[in-house]
């Protein structure tokens, strides 16, 4: 067996120290951050709602760009940082990149999810499709299938060790597909429009937008940080050494 110190990479299980609990010097920040996040988005989208003017092509149907738009930013994001616990793990060994990773995932799956459905409840007004294979919409499904797969991949190996190291490779080898996705609209002739940016906004929508922004981004980081000490306890559990009282009933 195979434990863990937490701070040197694994050693021999002749060695009797096992995983340390994780020790959570803020234990309450994760729930401040969503209740944080909840707040920015109930505050964001009441004034994308009520407040904010209808856009002048689209009318009320552009509403949707106040949740749309965030999520699309912070799946990115979310990405972004599993793939650098991906790398972090692989290079240092240590487990608790490994949890961190996990609850990246998670999350990055949850909102590429959420920004598919966004995206075709969108479409339909905008383009008469619920879904169209446009260059932005395939890439986009393609990385969640990804991601996905790596869920399913931790899911499947019950080895912590090569758990860790497959899933941190196959981390590596799925954010390909990010950049491909952020310029997939200007590599490629799409039906979607350009990114949007504080550029491209009017003022009207920007408070709206940008509230929803910080909103999406405060929820994301208080999720991974509550999945990744789920999976940091998990860790722990499968590397600790077997009961004394097991391993003289082995012996």
């Amino acid at each position: 067996m195979q434990v863990n110190t937490g701070k040197s990479g694994i050693y021999s299980g002749s060695d009797p120290t096992p995983m340390p609990t994780p020790n959570h010097r803020f234990p309450k920040l994760p729930y401040a951050l969503v209740a944080l996040g909840v707040l920015c988005l109930l505050v964001g989208s009441w004034l994308g709602l009520f407040v904010a003017p209808p856009e002048h092509y689209m009318g009320n149907v552009q509403r949707i760009m106040y949740v749309h738009v965030p999520t699309a930013w912070n799946a990115l994001l979310a990405m972004t940082f599993a793939f650098g616990c991906a790398i972090v793990s692989l290079f240092t060994s240590n487990w608790k990149w490994d949890a961190r990773l996990e609850g990246a995932v998670e999350v990055s799956v949850l909102l590429a999810f959420l920004l598919c459905c966004q995206g075709a409840i969108w479409a339909k007004p905008t383009w008469g499709v619920w879904w169209d294979w446009d260059p932005r919409l395939t890439t986009t499904a393609v990385l969640l299938c990804a991601f996905l797969g790596i869920l399913a991949l931790r899911h499947f190996v019950d080895d912590p060790v090569k758990r860790a190291t497959w899933s941190a490779v196959a981390t590596i080898i799925a954010y390909v597909d990010v950049p491909i996705v952020y310029f997939s609209v200007k590599w490629w002739n799409s039906l979607h429009q350009q990114q949007s940016s504080p550029a491209t906004v009017s003022s009207q929508f920007y408070l709206p937008l940008r509230l929803n922004a910080f909103g999406v981004l405060f929820l994301m980081s208080g999720f991974i940080m509550l999945r990744a000490r789920i999976a940091s306890r998990r860790i722990a559990t499968e590397l600790a050494p077997p009961p004394s009282d097991l391993v003289g009933e082995l012996a």
